[in-house]
């Protein structure tokens, strides 16, 4: 069989979107294309987005192909699909515009938790729950009832989805192949700002060491995909990261839920410190000591990520972050970590259990010693997350994204964090349903 794998041309506009929106290597496709080429078919992968090629452009590529399936992920890499953007427009846009006789597929975080409204919305024929890399060459060979969350319509129009959702054995996860691909125009350097201790670095890349998290905060949108925690072979890595360092790599951002849970974490720093490249990755701050950030600085660390999310223990309590340590022990740890690497972040998130004076008293100490501080804001209720459910006391249904998305903007009496538009619109504005 033939497959198809896009990632499209993303825009944003008008989005509650807050992740980054440089182009990133949509490592969901990458690793489904080993999968599928280990089962035998033929792929053909277009980074529309990285290649900055048009709707057009992409379909005269898969007239020469004639895939049988087309795949089209509903979120920018599995980087971001813990923080997607709401409104499914741009990947409506481009199942319309290719115009396929292929079967269309949709992977990714929105039909993961409303599979009928996300295949409504999009007009694709197949979506895919959780982690698509193993169950996509499925499609080809087995009853769709028997894929781990399948969801299709039968000849009659009725809407059936499988039990289960996709769930990777990253152990199977060998060293992605980038000889075909654009690593060169990938300039962006995620999680790196100018003039904080890294401007000697010319091209950055993502590698994934790990997926999933073992911890269960109610703000996290992985409950169905990237959720129980699973390392990747270290040869494998360390072969992945080889391969970009001889195309002109020097920092590679792991896009982990959370880097440093592993047992395997301490041996690729180790790794990594003897190779010519720099590293970043988000992470929590407890899961570091003095001696293992002395180890990260070895390895070249120049963006540390943590989430700190309450400056109190009822704060953290409320939302499970099973942190074991005091407020203070957290500001000494980022302290300590600044000193050795050039960009230490700590993220708050806006709670009732926080005193405002004494966030900014503490942010004010944290800045002083050179860690940058967030301002604590709301967060979206994703649906898949523990507080949707909390927030809005039911599992989500079809309807669970435009829930979100209007109390979400109704948080807001003035302004919206500065990574996003300050303007954004609802829902179904954005995805116009009734064009």
């Amino acid at each position: 069989m033939k497959y198809a794998l896009i990632n499209p041309l993303w825009s944003f506009e008008g989005s509650t979107y807050f992740g980054c929106r440089e182009p990133h290597f949509p490592l969901e496709l990458l690793s489904a294309r080993n999968f599928l080429r280990k089962a035998g078919h033929e792929v053909l992968l277009l980074d529309a987005w990285m290649l900055e090629i048009s709707i057009e452009e992409c379909k005269a590529a898969l007239d020469a192909f004639q895939e049988d399936f087309l795949v089209i992920p509903s979120a920018p890499s599995y980087l971001f699909w813990r923080c997607p953007q709401p409104e499914l427009r741009l990947v409506r846009e481009w199942i319309l515009g290719l115009d396929r006789p292929s079967q269309t597929v949709v992977i990714g975080p929105h039909g993961s938790v409303t599979p009928r409204a996300t295949m409504d919305k999009t007009g694709c024929d197949i979506v895919l729950r959780g982690e698509p890399d193993e169950t996509l060459p499925q499609l080809a060979n087995m009853p769709w009832e028997l894929i781990p969350g399948c969801c299709w319509r039968d000849p009659s129009g009725s809407f059936r989805i499988s039990p289960g959702l996709g769930t990777v054995d990253m152990s199977a996860l060998q060293t992605l192949d980038y000889s075909d691909y654009p690593v060169e125009r990938h300039l962006h350097k995620h999680h790196i700002f100018p003039g904080n201790g890294a401007d000697h670095l010319t091209r950055g890349a993502e590698v994934e060491f790990a997926r999933g998290c073992p911890y269960s905060c109610t703000f996290c949108n992985k409950t169905l995909f990237r959720n129980k925690y699973r390392e990747r072979s270290l040869s494998s890595v360390l072969s992945e990261i080889d391969q970009l360092i001889g195309r002109g790599v020097d920092y590679i951002y792991f896009i982990d839920e959370i880097f440093g849970v592993g047992k395997q974490v301490r041996t690729l720093l180790e790794e990594i410190s003897q190779r010519p490249v720099s590293i970043g990755f988000q992470s929590r701050v407890d899961l570091w000591d003095e001696q293992s950030l002395d180890l990260l600085a070895k390895a070249h660390c120049v963006s540390f990520e943590c989430g700190v999310e309450s400056l109190t223990e009822a704060g953290r309590d409320a939302m499970n972050k099973n942190c074991r340590l005091s407020t203070d022990r957290i500001g000494e740890l980022l302290i300590y970590a600044r000193q050795r690497i050039p960009w230490v972040q700590a993220n708050l998130i806006k709670t009732p259990e926080d005193d405002p004076t004494t966030v900014a008293t503490w942010q004010a100490r944290l800045k002083a010693e050179g860690v940058w501080v967030s301002e604590p804001v709301p967060m979206f209720p994703f649906p898949g997350s523990p507080e949707y459910v909390s927030t809005f006391g039911a599992q989500p249904d079809d309807q669970a994204w435009e829930r979100a998305h209007d109390y979400y903007l109704n948080l807001f009496n003035r302004s919206f964090s500065d990574i996003q538009e300050q303007q954004p619109k609802p829902l179904r504005e954005l995805e116009c349903v009734s064009c």
